[in-house]
């Protein structure tokens, strides 16, 4: 059983990962490490990718979540550094790293009166 959250950071990492394959290689940014917790969370998983992330991911349908995360991890593998969000969504449209441009906001302390 493979838990909702899991499946949908994975779908999200997916999304990402083909808009990133998409750039010309000598353009591409290093494949960020926020890629890699998602990786990390399937890849032991048997179950069946969806055929469409089948086909994103390069890989023949009835493929696996564990051969997904697979190919994450290939994109990973040999890079001596990891870029900075900023870095990464410049050049790739993420909406990962768009929400990790939120300030964080004042907390409302007005319930925790002395």
């Amino acid at each position: 059983m493979m838990h909702p959250a899991a499946k949908l950071q994975f779908e999200r990492v997916v999304d990402e990962f083909v808009r990133w394959r998409a750039l010309v290689e000598d353009e591409r940014p290093p494949a960020p490490a926020w890629w890699w917790g998602p990786a990390m969370e399937v890849r032991d998983i048997s179950l069946k990718l969806p055929p469409g992330s089948s086909a994103r991911l390069g890989l023949s349908d009835g493929a696996t979540y564990a051969a997904g995360a697979k190919i994450l991890f290939q994109s990973l593998a040999g890079q001596t550094f990891q870029p900075w969000p900023y870095d990464f969504s410049r050049k790739v449209d993420s909406t990962d790293s768009d929400v990790r441009d939120l300030q964080p906001q004042p907390s409302d302390d007005s319930a925790f009166q002395p």
